[in-house]
């Protein structure tokens, strides 16, 4: 049943924590519809969103829940890609099975999603797709193998993407975010602390010393440029790698 909606729509994958909640929760704030595709729901139910159960490495689970969104809307204007994992290694250390996981969820579901929403906004002729990479898309870090290959696959996707639709007036680009102090984050530091027996502390007060800043950003800030990107004042950014660490890749 179509529910038309004068609305803006925004989906956004991984929604329910970290900077995909922050996300969610910005966009629902300026007004839109959003919709949260994860396989949990820990969101504050805010006004406008809307959780579908989906598991995002299940293609078509994917096709069709943004069918059904777009059945059930009648618009889609903006895709977050934000769903991703986390994984710490060398080449020699990641086994063919994390691999695999790593970049089903990275890379793969960002593919099937973007084929899914492309038609939609390719017939409505306008619309903007955001992948959340990693400033590990321009610059690599130890034991981050995996992690780092499937973040520059991202910022590529953004770069050809842009170029192949631009003609339909979709704008795609990738942020870039530093470190961010999400559950991802303390997730990645408590995995550390277990195999090194380090201080979870002095490990975080080591990471924000590492930023120019001073300080670990946070996802809100995230939220706002991915807001802002997807934003008519952002009408001519497209294909580009924004930024958003403090101030570390610039060292």
């Amino acid at each position: 049943m179509t529910n038309k909606t004068d609305l803006k729509v925004c989906v956004v994958t991984g929604g329910s924590l970290g900077i995909g909640a922050a996300i969610c929760e910005s966009f629902s704030q300026h007004e839109y519809q959003v919709i949260n595709l994860d396989i949990q729901n820990v969101s504050k139910g805010s006004k406008n969103i809307e959780y579908v159960n989906c598991d995002i490495t299940d293609s078509a689970a994917v096709t069709n829940a943004i069918s059904n969104i777009t059945e059930k809307y009648g618009r889609l204007d903006v895709l977050v890609s934000n769903a991703g994992v986390h994984f710490s290694g060398t080449i020699e250390q990641t086994s063919d099975e994390d691999f695999k996981r790593v970049f089903d969820i990275n890379v793969n579901a960002a593919i099937t999603v973007t084929k899914a929403v492309l038609p939609q906004m390719k017939a409505q002729g306008a619309g903007v797709i955001l992948y959340i990479a990693s400033d590990q898309a321009l610059i690599a870090k130890p034991n981050s193998f995996a992690y780092n290959l499937t973040k520059a696959a991202l910022a590529s996707m953004a770069k050809t993407t842009a170029i192949d639709y631009a003609s339909f007036n979709i704008r795609a680009n990738a942020i870039c975010p530093g470190t961010i102090e999400t559950p991802l984050y303390h997730h990645a530091i408590d995995n550390y602390v277990a195999r090194s027996g380090a201080d979870k502390q002095q490990v975080h007060a080591e990471e924000a010393a590492l930023q120019p800043l001073g300080r670990l950003g946070q996802p809100e800030e995230v939220a706002a440029l991915a807001y802002f990107l997807a934003s008519e004042q952002a009408g001519f950014i497209t294909g580009s790698l924004q930024v958003i660490d403090g101030g570390y890749t610039t060292q």
